[in-house]
């Protein structure tokens, strides 16, 4: 655990330090604070992943999600980026042949975004397989012992 968050820890579940902590700082939240707070999760569910930025920040990407590196995007979802992807390079190649050089520039992040999400699945799903060397089938099957001659 990080020693700032052990001294925090620690200060918030000592008394003596409990003490000289503000008391906004330790107090039960209102029903309304802590239905805002998991309200705040809920909307971080999207339909590629969850949006990891932090409780009370705004989206600074205006919720282009498939650029945004606080994007975790789930595994199951690895079939829609590649469409997602080859939809960004249909519109790329639409705005450069109507001359809309600055909605190719945005469209170019958004892609280089998608990308950057297929990397990373296809790692966590590659780095996740772990081969054990268990014999095949067949390598079993095909195996006598010395007393079948």
């Amino acid at each position: 655990m990080p020693r700032r968050t052990r001294r925090s820890t620690a200060q918030c579940s000592d008394r003596p330090a409990l003490a000289r902590r503000p008391s906004e700082e330790c107090r039960t939240p209102t029903n309304e604070e802590w239905d805002a707070f998991l309200a705040h999760f809920e909307k971080r569910k999207l339909s590629l992943g969850t949006c990891a930025r932090a409780f009370g920040t705004s989206c600074i990407h205006e919720h282009a999600c498939v650029r945004c590196s606080l994007l975790r995007p789930e595994p199951s979802q690895r079939d829609r980026l590649p469409e997602i992807r080859d939809n960004l390079l249909d519109r790329i190649a639409e705005a450069q042949r109507e001359g809309r050089l600055g909605e190719v520039e945005g469209l170019e992040i958004s892609l280089a975004g998608a990308e950057d999400k297929l990397t990373q699945l296809d790692a966590a799903l590659k780095s996740s397989v772990i081969h054990l060397g268990l014999p095949t089938f067949g390598e079993i099957a095909a195996r006598t012992t010395d007393g079948d001659t």
